[in-house]
């Protein structure tokens, strides 16, 4: 069983950045891979990156490309999401999750355990 917590959100101008942290509990965090996704009010849940298990593998959506970096430091048993140059498309609740394989996916049926959701909004 893995609990995690989100944090780090909050209201940033356009342009701006944000750096999201997702703490997990329990000694197995660098057994799994980890992804962010976001949902925005009316819309699905959407994928935004992925990382896998040692930090080798990283994918993002192309919404996140170029704009964010998803990280993780297995020895604090947290990973990160730095966000820059902000838009108001990007608000929305932003999830962390937990994948038992080794690369993560970009379907969050593959997670195993999520977040409760830290709030994004970003003015204009």
């Amino acid at each position: 069983q893995v609990q995690l917590v989100e944090s780090g959100g909050g209201l940033v101008q356009a342009g701006g950045s944000l750096r999201l942290a997702c703490a997990a509990s329990g000694r197995t965090f660098s057994t799994y891979a980890m992804g962010w996704f976001r949902q925005a009010p009316g819309k699905e849940r959407e994928f935004v990156a992925q990382i896998g298990r040692s930090a080798g593998y990283t994918n993002y959506a192309r919404s996140a490309k170029g704009r964010f970096t998803i990280s993780r430091d297995n020895a604090k048993n947290t990973v990160y999401l730095q966000m820059n140059s902000l838009t108001p498309e990007d608000t929305a609740v932003y999830y962390c999750a937990a994948d038992k394989g080794a690369y993560g996916a970009t379907t969050a049926g593959a997670y195993d355990y999520w977040g409760q959701g830290t709030q994004v909004t970003v003015s204009s």
